[in-house]
């Protein structure tokens, strides 16, 4: 039997949909109960980019900046990754789309490679038979628009407001209105984007229009049956952030403990200590979270060749104890690697392991 799925909750296992940009092929899409148990993979690549205007020359930027071209995921090893969260017992896959899908009515954001609406219909087919419900993201930071191209830098205009209305809607259709979906928004600062990535086009949106473009996309996700799934960066400098954002968006809490700190909000003394912190005050607050860790190393961590691989256990170990379950929905596992080669797939493969591992799975 089939049954629909509120975007505010509900206790459904299967749904089917049709899309009527993809001709209304019905399709079988998988809806996870229980505690959330998430792993992020990479399909697009471009939300670390630069992008230059057409008539200027994109092959001169060098480095990560270099938008890619051609779509780096390979099929083979995405296919060994969603086999082992089968195997390990993950029941949700959240896909940073970026470049990596056609959408319908900007479909000159596909690069070579980039799946059609058909084929990710397909995988998520596939993907409900292994028990893994498929949730689609897209980054509207400012800081991780590359895939955008040229519309990156037309930033709150009306053209704008539109370009996000259309790829938010191309999405809900293809993946047949699922219930999240995860809007990024982390980072947006000038100087990251200057510093860390070497952007030619810096822009960041300051004070109440950051307030007003955020919530722009969180409604729009909801009138397409979706509910916004963001990261909480802007809480950790902005405490005005917890009154105006809504109760209704699912909070990606995350802490990778680059600076080695701890998990002790008491004896954590690093730079880290407003994201650590930021657990409790959307607990207190009375937000739905889900909590994210990874395997990927920040600089610290690095300077110790210490690694990262305690970091999951460690937050799943926190959460447990310190957060309600009224607020605590799950765990996330980001390991920042895309199956674009061996190594990554290895990176992705030990933080499938280590989430399921911390889970009790």
């Amino acid at each position: 039997m089939t049954t629909r799925r509120d975007f505010l909750g509900g206790a459904v296992a299967f749904a089917a949909a049709g899309c009527a940009s993809t001709g209304g092929r019905p399709f079988a899409r998988h809806v996870a109960t229980g505690e959330i148990k998430a792993f992020l993979l990479h399909l697009g690549h471009n939300m670390w980019c630069d992008y230059l205007p057409d008539d200027m020359d994109n092959e001169k930027i060098l480095g990560r900046d270099k938008p890619d071209t051609v779509l780096r995921n390979k099929t083979p090893l995405w296919n060994r990754a969603v086999a082992r969260m089968a195997e390990r017992k993950l029941t949700m896959l959240v896909v940073d789309l970026g470049e990596g899908l056609v959408y319908p009515s900007h479909p000159e954001l596909a690069i070579e490679g980039s799946w059609t609406p058909e084929q990710m219909r397909d995988e998520i087919t596939r993907l409900a038979g292994m028990g893994i419900e498929v949730i689609p993201k897209l980054n509207f930071s400012a800081t991780h628009n590359g895939w955008m191209k040229q519309w990156h830098n037309r930033l709150s205009t009306r053209e704008y407001y539109g370009f996000c209305e259309d790829v938010i809607r191309d999405v809900a259709e293809i993946f047949g209105t699922p219930r999240f979906m995860h809007i990024g928004y982390d980072e947006e600062y000038a100087a990251h984007q200057e510093k860390f990535h070497g952007h030619r086009f810096v822009a960041a949106r300051l004070k109440e229009l950051w307030a007003h473009d955020f919530l722009h996309i969180v409604r729009t996700c909801e009138k397409n049956g979706m509910r916004a799934w963001a990261w909480n960066d802007y809480g950790w400098d902005h405490p005005e952030f917890y009154d105006f954002c809504p109760k209704s968006v699912l909070m990606c809490s995350w802490f990778y403990d680059e600076a080695y700190g701890g998990f002790d909000v008491n004896t954590n003394k690093t730079k880290d200590l407003p994201t650590l912190k930021a657990f409790y005050e959307l607990d207190r607050r009375g937000f739905e979270q889900v909590a994210c860790g990874s395997n990927w190393s920040g600089w610290r961590r690095r300077q110790l060749k210490c690694g990262a691989d305690d970091v999951i256990g460690k937050l799943v170990k926190m959460c447990r104890k310190d957060l309600s379950t009224k607020s605590l929905k799950g765990f996330m596992m980001a390991p920042w690697a895309s199956c674009d080669t061996e190594e990554n797939l290895q990176k992705n493969l030990k933080g499938i392991d280590l989430l399921a591992d911390a889970l009790g799975g």
